[in-house]
């Protein structure tokens, strides 16, 4: 189905492996398209209730292909209809309705890194090499990263991580927020966490929390938060789902949730 990527849905886990190891997996247009196009469909695809992304062979994503085209970087649009591909996936990212993890299993430079940005927990094999490397070859951040870095490490890491271009050291990227472990086989630790988000919890908690907490992200007052909070608690406490966790909290044993994250009513703009 995809030439780019590799996909396994299995027991709830939909794991995405960037299939170019020949080229470290790195970027192109058409790996872009293929993205785009996985994470609108896995959007929709209650079966999926985490995804995982992940490399093929020893990197992640070496960033843009450069030896792809003598000019990766430039299409032939006009600069009112160019729109970063990066970019794009991005915001397909941020609009997913179940946790993303990234499992960075190796070199993940540039949009390598960038597009995990939107991605909800990052882990990183031990001293992969690492970095935001724009300004080394002429030019700046993408993947809506001017948004997503600074929530992650702050104004004054970011902007010196991308004035540098310089690469980071994992141990650095996870004292700084970048990542949230360093690990030998961060595939492994990524599908540890998944299954315990399926065993446990019910997806349209997941579905609701990851919405408020980015959408929470910039809000000036903490009312936008609590009025958002007290419409899902109010829908909740009329759902089979909250009768589930009760039920089996009381009898000692895992929940069988049986809403799934398309059951989830819109509770904001």
């Amino acid at each position: 189905m995809f030439e780019t990527i590799e996909t396994m849905l299995e027991q709830g886990i939909l794991t995405v492996t960037l299939n170019r190891p020949e080229a470290l997996n790195s970027y192109t247009y058409k790996m872009s398209e293929e993205l785009e196009q996985l994470f609108d469909e896995a959007k929709e695809n209650d079966q999926v209730r985490v995804i995982i992304i992940t490399g093929k062979g020893r990197a992640f994503c070496a960033g843009m292909d450069l030896f792809e085209s003598d000019t990766p970087f430039k299409v032939d649009v006009t600069a009112e209809q160019f729109r970063d591909i990066g970019g794009k996936v991005s915001l397909k990212i941020y609009e997913l309705n179940k946790p993303i993890i990234a499992a960075i299993n190796g070199a993940a430079v540039g949009i390598g890194l960038t597009m995990t940005l939107p991605m909800d927990i990052r882990i990183v094999k031990k001293e992969a090499k690492v970095g935001f490397v724009f300004a080394r070859r002429g030019i700046g951040p993408e993947a809506c990263s001017g948004w997503f870095l600074t929530k992650h490490v702050g104004l004054g890491k970011a902007l010196e991580w991308m004035y540098s271009g310089r690469y980071i050291s994992t141990t650095e990227g996870v004292a700084a927020g970048l990542f949230q472990y360093e690990v030998d086989d961060p595939l492994q630790k990524a599908k540890e966490i998944a299954t315990e988000i399926i065993r446990y919890t019910a997806a349209t908690s997941n579905a609701f929390t990851r919405e408020l907490l980015w959408t929470m992200v910039n809000a000036p007052h903490p009312f936008s938060s609590h009025e958002a909070e007290s419409k899902f608690l109010y829908w909740a406490s009329r759902q089979k789902d909250v009768h589930e966790g009760i039920q089996s909290f009381m009898e000692k044993r895992n929940p069988q949730f049986p809403l799934k994250a398309s059951d989830l009513p819109l509770f904001f703009d």
